[in-house]
């Protein structure tokens, strides 16, 4: 049976693939670094070609509340390409953005702290931090989320919120 050949392109794609995938499984394996956090894929739009290693992207990604039945929030980062993104040592860029909205019942299982960070997803190996914290408006009967990153030694001050109303019928609990 005769081999067939791929073209150098799609093999130098595959390498660095693969390259980049164990280059990540090895470098958490030895640093002692957990898995990497993320919410649930919706879906990605490329923004830049890379010749070698991914496209950079912007993604969206969905979180559901972990302590509110009924709200999903949705946010869209830009995720960097390239060789060191494609090994998971690139630094991601601190801009994105964020909408949460009902999506079914709204519900507590338990009592909500004012202000609590609900998810957090790492932007690179080990320095920065993408950070989502749920706010209390008790007033207005709201839950208010913001995005927003963070470094080390210094943060950005990009950032994004939206807001979930409740109804008044159903009072946010308070701890």
């Amino acid at each position: 049976m005769p081999k067939t050949h791929t073209p150098l392109a799609s093999k130098i794609s595959s390498f660095w693939r693969r390259a980049g995938l164990m280059g990540l499984g090895i470098a958490a394996l030895f640093l002692g670094l957990p898995a990497r956090a993320s919410g649930e894929a919706v879906g990605e739009v490329d923004t830049a070609f890379k010749l070698i290693g991914p496209d950079h992207k912007v993604v969206v990604e969905a979180y559901e509340d972990p302590k509110v039945t009924g709200v999903t929030c949705y946010v869209s980062r830009a995720k960097t390409g390239g060789i060191k993104g494609g090994l998971g040592l690139a630094e991601d860029k601190a801009e994105a953005s964020i909408a949460c909205r009902q999506t079914g019942p709204i519900g507590f299982a338990k009592p909500l702290a004012r202000q609590e960070e609900v998810f957090n997803e790492r932007m690179s190996l080990v320095f920065k931090k993408l950070r989502i914290v749920r706010m209390v408006d008790s007033r207005r009967n709201t839950l208010v989320y913001l995005t927003y990153s963070d470094r080390l030694v210094d943060g950005s001050p990009q950032n994004s919120v939206t807001a979930v109303p409740v109804d008044r019928a159903t009072p946010i609990p308070l701890k």
